[in-house]
């Protein structure tokens, strides 16, 4: 699936953020912050094994070598119904501990594809005090990015072929489905394989900053002055509420410091 060029993360304004920001910092944090309810479909949902996928794992486990001989024995004499219900029956609690695995290990930070979205400035972006920070997708980790489905069924994992290939990686569907409720964020998400990483993005992967239409006119000035000094190539947009439409709009502007406009004979 192909990326957008750009990608946007929202920011409160904060001390944490500012941190973020200064340190050029994205925060891996565990599933388990997630602050809403089915934001991730962290049950897991077995799709009922077929026939064809029960004999294509009896075949498999009477192979392997690695399995002991008296459970291969038990695989070879038992009927397909008995192994298909053996299997639904203990394929939850096996994919049930690897779901708990990744959240205790796994790490995770969330993007927009939109920067002027009116909610995701209300839920992220400090109430349109704050900020939302644009990248660039060509760099990394964000050439890893995954895009986020939205759906009003959860996830089903087919066990047979997690068991059989010993990868468990469509358990990462669980962590990138959403209800269809969340559609607008139009989200992509990025999966760090250790929970808690503060990850140091290159300074040109940083593009923009969207300043949100309430921001305090102190708050941009020290957002202004962190970038100043360490990227100057970063581009400011100033946030409106449009005066017509339901919606942020945007100008560029080009920022002087007190320092700077003062020698300039501005001030």
């Amino acid at each position: 699936m192909e990326k957008p060029k750009l990608i946007y993360k929202y920011e409160s304004f904060s001390a944490r953020s500012l941190q973020n920001l200064k340190s050029q910092i994205l925060y891996f944090g565990s599933p388990r912050g997630f602050n809403y309810p089915y934001d991730c479909a962290l049950k897991v949902t077995i799709e009922e094994p077929s026939i064809e996928d029960i004999e294509s794992l009896r075949t498999d486990y009477c192979k392997r070598r690695d399995i002991p001989l008296h459970i291969r024995n038990e695989f070879k004499k038992s009927s397909n119904e008995v192994l298909k219900e053996l299997v639904s029956r203990n394929a939850e609690s096996v994919l049930e501990k690897h779901v708990q695995s990744f959240l205790d290990n796994k790490g995770i930070t969330c993007f927009s594809e939109r920067n002027d979205d009116l909610l995701m400035w209300s839920h992220y972006g400090g109430s349109y005090k704050g900020f939302c920070l644009e990248f660039s997708t060509e760099l990394e980790p964000f050439t890893h990015l995954r895009k986020v489905k939205y759906s009003e069924l959860m996830p089903r994992i087919n066990a047979i072929e997690a068991l059989m290939s010993d990868d468990f990686d469509q358990l990462i569907d669980l962590f990138l489905t959403k209800s269809k409720s969340w559609a607008y964020e139009k989200e992509w998400r990025c999966i760090h394989h250790v929970v808690g990483t503060n990850y140091k993005y290159e300074t040109k992967a940083l593009k923009g900053v969207y300043f949100g239409p309430d921001i305090e006119e102190d708050s941009l000035e020290i957002i202004c002055l962190i970038l100043k000094g360490q990227n100057p190539n970063v581009n400011f947009w100033q946030g409106r509420r449009s005066e017509d439409k339901f919606e942020v709009e945007f100008s560029q502007f080009n920022y002087m410091s007190h320092v700077e406009a003062k020698e300039k004979g501005f001030r």
